[in-house]
């Protein structure tokens, strides 16, 4: 019983072979990378991605040759690295309609090996309302949540041209408003340094 178990987890489809993140998260016009992990064995063999729920019939958007030349087709581009036992998947320029679910999948004799990636793309005008969010899966750890450089870089933005300003305006302000008030009790005190000079 437990060698048929172990047989039939083998013969899923990447289990344990090939892993990559559950999902990935990125903005409209951006660019989003995920690495997918194999093991050693499957060095020199084709490694793709496809898109599309089904895993019998996605689509293969972009596939290597065997090496680590960088390929590239359309706004997808995939670049396997040997000697870390990985490949990079990037997509650029993303649209709403690139959320979908994918695959990092290898080519072998038999059924390929691959694991599935939930990607959603985020329009531009959620980068307030997801805020929260950024900050809660960046302090978590695991494959689950993974943001892109992009959706990073957007929220970074935010904080420069809108937060940090309004932060500044209003030390000023308070440093303006405060200011006044020391003023007299700096001028009461020469005052009074003079009526102690001048008295006799």
């Amino acid at each position: 019983m437990r060698l048929w178990l172990v047989l039939l987890l083998l013969s899923l489809p990447g289990c344990f072979s090939i892993q990559g993140p559950e999902s990935v998260r990125g903005l409209e016009g951006g660019s989003v990378s995920m690495q997918c992990h194999y093991t050693a064995e499957w060095e020199t063999y084709e490694k793709w991605w496809c898109r599309g729920a089904d895993w019998i019939s996605c689509q293969i958007l972009v596939q290597t040759n065997g090496s680590e030349q960088v390929m590239k087709r359309d706004r997808v581009s995939i670049r396997d690295n040997q000697s870390h036992h990985l490949f990079t998947v990037t997509m650029e320029d993303v649209r709403r309609d690139d959320t979908d679910t994918y695959w990092c999948g290898i080519s072998r004799h038999g059924p390929d090996l691959g694991t599935s990636i939930k990607v959603t793309i985020d329009p531009v005008g959620m980068v307030l309302s997801t805020w929260a969010s950024l900050l809660s899966r960046t302090t978590t750890s695991g494959p689950a949540g993974v943001l892109s450089d992009s959706y990073i870089r957007h929220h970074y933005i935010l904080l420069v041209f809108l937060k940090v300003p309004i932060l500044l305006a209003l030390v000023g302000a308070v440093l303006w408003l405060k200011g006044p008030q020391q003023r007299p009790s700096i001028c009461m005190n020469l005052s009074s340094d003079l009526v102690r000079d001048t008295a006799p």
